[in-house]
C-alpha cells in the first residue's frame, strides 16, 4: 500500500466511525450549546465524533497535526496536517434533518492529498487522492456537463454572522434570477461532493473554515471541477470563500458575483 493509500484508508476509517456515531444518536434529545452566536451550534455528538476521529488518526500517525472544528489543533507535525469536521451540518442534525456528514482531509506541506466525506444516511462515501481521481462508494465520479447558468442547479450556504449573511442574501437573489434553481442544505462538504458527482452544477459560499472545505475541494477538483475564490483568484482552504463548478458555468458564476459586489 502506497503512502497516500494508507492515509486515505485512515481517513475512510475515521469518517465511517463518525457516521456510525451519528446514526446511533440521530433523533435523540441532544445537549446543544452555542459557539459564536445563537445559530452556531455544537452537540455532544459533534464531540464524540471528533474524539473518535482523533483516536484513529493519533493511533495511525502520532506525529501528525490535527485541526478539528470543536477541539482546535493538536500535534506538532507541520508537514502533515489533518483537517477534520466531525459533523458537518450540526444544525440539521440537531433538528433531525437528514443532511449531514463527517469530513476528513490530509494536507502535506500545504497541499491536500487525500480526502474522505461520509454521508451515513445515504451510505455515500466520497473519496479522492490527489492525481488519482474522485470516487463515490468506490466508483469514479465526474462533474456535470450542464453548459449554461440558466440550466444549472446551484447550492449555497449562509454565514452565522449577520454582515456576511446580508452579502450573500444579495447574491442569492441574483443567482435565483440567473440559474434554474438554488438550494441551501447546510453542509458545505456535501455541497462540494454533490457538485463533484453532478447533483449540483455549482456552489458558492463565504466565511468558511479549512475543515469545511479541505476534503470537498479535493474531491471536486479530482472529479474535473473548478474551484476559485469569489473574484476568480487561486483557491485556498484558508481563505474562507469558495466558488466551485463543473467548469462550464464557472465564468458566468463569477460574473454574477462581480455584478453583486459592484
Amino acid at each position: 500500500m502506497g503512502e497516500n493509500q494508507s492515509f486515505l484508508a485512515a481517513a475512510v476509517e475515521a469518517v465511517r466511525a463518525a457516521g456510525r456515531i451519528q446514526l446511533r444518536n440521530l433523533g435523540r434529545h441532544h445537549r446543544i450549546r452555542t459557539k459564536s452566536g445563537p445559530t452556531d451550534l455544537v452537540t455532544e455528538v459533534d464531540l464524540r465524533c471528533e474524539e473518535r476521529i482523533r483516536e484513529i488518526l493519533r493511533s495511525r500517525f502520532p506525529g501528525h497535526a490535527v485541526h478539528a472544528e470543536e477541539g482546535g489543533s493538536s500535534g506538532n507535525g507541520a508537514a502533515y496536517r489533518w483537517f477534520v469536521d466531525p459533523l458537518d451540518g450540526t444544525t440539521n442534525y440537531a433538528h433531525g434533518y437528514p443532511c449531514f456528514c463527517a469530513s476528513v482531509a490530509l494536507a502535506v506541506r500545504g497541499r491536500v492529498v487525500v480526502a474522505a466525506v461520509y454521508d451515513p444516511v445515504r451510505r455515500e462515501l466520497f473519496t479522492a487522492e490527489r492525481g488519482g481521481g474522485a470516487r463515490l462508494n468506490g466508483r469514479p465520479i465526474r462533474v456535470s456537463t450542464t453548459p449554461r447558468l440558466d440550466q444549472a442547479l446551484l447550492a449555497t450556504g449562509f454565514s452565522y454572522h449577520v454582515k456576511e449573511t446580508r452579502q450573500n442574501l444579495r447574491l442569492f437573489r441574483r443567482f435565483v434570477l440567473s440559474a434554474r434553481a438554488v438550494r441551501r442544505d447546510g453542509s458545505a462538504a456535501l455541497d462540494l461532493c454533490f457538485t463533484a458527482m453532478g447533483r449540483f452544477d455549482g456552489f458558492w459560499e463565504f466565511s468558511l473554515k479549512p475543515w469545511d472545505v479541505a476534503a470537498g475541494s479535493l474531491i471536486l477538483t479530482e472529479a474535473g471541477g473548478r474551484i476559485t475564490l469569489a473574484r476568480g483568484g487561486r483557491f485556498s482552504i484558508h481563505k474562507g470563500e469558495v466558488v466551485a463548478s463543473n467548469r462550464r458555468i464557472h465564468r458566468a458564476m463569477l460574473e454574477v458575483i462581480a455584478a453583486g459586489a459592484a
